[in-house]
């Protein structure tokens, strides 16, 4: 996926930002690592990449020691949904309503699930 924000990146930080996409999310140590840049350089990068929220990052321990999982922002366009439909119909655990797996709404999702595998 190319944003807007992708185009005011210089060739390392879209280098960058294509190595947090392709593993989505890397230690913040591996990530210099495997650019093979230091670590001032890697976090000006990251501080550039999380300020136009192309990336999140949260901290964790990594072998050890402290440190941040940098991970990518996802644009919903780019979510795959068709998991949770059967034919044309959305799952019906999908919200935040409780589902009886005994109700018609959830049945009838089931055998258009069915169907579907014919």
């Amino acid at each position: 996926m190319s944003t807007a924000a992708d185009a005011d990146l210089s060739e390392i930080e879209r280098e960058a930002l294509e190595l947090i996409r392709t593993t989505g999310g890397i230690h913040q140590s591996e990530f210099w690592k495997r650019l093979e840049i230091d670590s001032r350089k890697g976090s000006r990068i990251i501080d550039k990449l999380e300020e136009l929220e192309l990336i999140e990052r949260s901290e964790t321990v990594y072998e050890g020691h402290n440190t941040y999982l940098v991970t990518p922002v996802l644009d919903p366009r780019d979510l795959d949904f068709s998991l949770l439909m059967a034919g044309d119909m959305l799952s019906p655990f999908v919200g935040d309503e409780e589902i009886d797996p005994q109700s018609d709404a959830f049945s009838q999702w089931v055998m258009n699930l069915a169907y579907e595998e014919y």
